[in-house]
């Protein structure tokens, strides 16, 4: 092999190391697509890095098992980029992007006809992923995430490389493919060793948390609006920012106006993510996925079908990840919540609630984590929904060998949530969100000295 590592940075992506994985604003690229497909989330994406589409190429016909597209088209495509000067739009192109999830093959593949880096729809997004993570913990995922996706595509070229079909490689090309997929091996070994620990240790965390305050999940396509909500439910400043993926680590937070309810905020979905890079990121979505409430966003902006679209994917991994957890009741615990209202036309609001319904979700709520509309609604239901419906309880005056007022209140404040309380002439009156149950079992223990008004 002429240049080992070159080869094997541009056939996987440039993932392999630690260069040049953060930064890709001004890069200049080229867009391969099939049959006029919509890629303008792909764009998006794209656009999200910094990155700058000089020109899109579509061919008509099914894909090419080797090369995506014809291997006279990506010839032409490679000669042009060779002959490209001064002036010209390819001129400094050293990126091509497939629109498809892409086959180790073809990767490799089109790597050779054109000698540029080549991403498909995967290696895009785990390189916005690795732009994106800041945190010990959300590096670790991604890392292994990136890793597992090079080790497929180094495995196709030691496999063309020790059976031929990579003309003028061999001997010492072999050799260091194949030490590069060891050490790449060696690495993952470690990672998923470091990621178990945290893992048991965050599930710990999350066992004990329970014990004290009821959890409240944030999931949703990316781009909802979760963070954007998480900030105005929690008070706590967090990243907001109008591009995708922005998330990539949980983060925690309590609900300003009832402490005793944690907030989580995940890593958004995507359509067409295949499960073994999700997979990396399984302690992140287990804190929406093991929560007392899940709030399910849904961006009421976007068109219907591109709606539907995007919350048909969100059930999708949800309610597969639950059952990789055992959690069956996931649906039973999700909220659908219609985000950025100040974006929603008058006129769709019939349309959308009659989607929605048909996939299950009849009472969704609609709100703007911007304008405020709808969050004293959603944080009312929230409370509803974990203690019960509010309620006014009144602790009556006791004799003086009975239990005291402010006994009693403290047993109401361990059973259920107070929102406030006062003292009067005859006794304590309290605001609470309780179940029936709840107050029952009060009444129970406390006699007459509680009453419901």
């Amino acid at each position: 092999m002429s240049d080992s590592r070159a080869d094997l940075l541009a056939g996987a992506g440039g993932l392999v190391t630690d260069d040049m994985q953060s930064d890709h604003q001004g890069r200049k690229a080229l867009l391969l697509i099939r049959n006029n497909e919509d890629c303008s989330e792909f764009i998006a994406l794209v656009e999200t890095m910094g990155i700058n589409i000089v020109e899109q190429i579509d061919q008509r016909g099914r894909p090419d098992a080797k090369w995506f597209m014809g291997q006279g088209k990506l010839q032409d495509v490679a000669e042009e980029l060779r002959s490209a000067s001064k002036g010209h739009p390819w001129f400094g192109v050293d990126l091509l992007l497939l629109h498809t999830n892409a086959t180790p093959r073809q990767l490799v593949g089109v790597n050779d006809a054109v000698g540029v880096e080549v991403w498909d729809r995967v290696r895009l997004l785990l390189s916005l992923f690795t732009a994106h993570a800041s945190s010990v913990e959300a590096r670790t995922q991604v890392r292994i995430a990136r890793l597992q996706s090079d080790r497929t595509v180094l495995r196709e070229v030691v496999n063309q490389q020790t059976t031929g079909e990579r003309a003028g490689y061999g001997g010492a090309g072999q050799t260091a493919a194949g030490s590069v997929l060891t050490n790449v091996n060696r690495e993952l070994t470690a990672l998923r060793k470091r990621q178990r620990k945290h893992v048991k240790s965050a599930a710990e965390r999350r066992r004990q948390r329970k014990k004290h305050a009821m959890t409240v999940g944030l999931a949703g396509y990316t781009n909802a609006g979760k963070s954007s909500l998480f900030r105005r439910l929690s008070g706590k400043e967090v990243l907001v920012e109008d591009r995708l993926f922005s998330t990539l680590e949980s983060t925690l937070g309590r609900l300003e106006s009832s402490p005793r309810v944690l907030l989580a905020d995940t890593i958004g979905f995507i359509d067409g993510l295949p499960n073994a890079t999700l997979e990396a990121f399984r302690a992140t979505l287990a804190e929406a996925i093991e929560c007392d409430l899940l709030l399910l966003l849904v961006d009421g902006g976007d068109a219907l079908d591109e709606m539907e679209r995007k919350l048909l994917t969100s059930i999708r991994e949800l309610t597969e990840r639950a059952l990789d957890a055992n959690e069956t009741s996931i649906m039973d615990r999700i909220q659908l919540v219609l985000t950025k209202f100040d974006t929603i036309e008058p006129q769709s609001m019939e349309h959308i609630y009659t989607m929605v319904s048909e996939h299950g979700f009849t009472n969704p709520l609609v709100i703007s984590a911007h304008t405020g509309h709808g969050i004293s609604e959603l944080q009312g239901s929230i409370l509803d929904t974990l203690f019960g419906p509010k309620r006014t309880l009144c602790i009556r005056n006791g004799e003086p060998h009975e239990m005291a007022d402010e006994a009693i209140l403290a047993r109401i404040f361990d059973a259920v949530y107070v929102h406030e309380h006062a003292v009067l002439e005859h006794g304590i009156e309290v605001r609470v969100s309780a179940s029936d149950e709840a107050i029952s079992i009060l009444r129970s223990n406390h006699g007459k000295r509680i009453e419901l008004k």
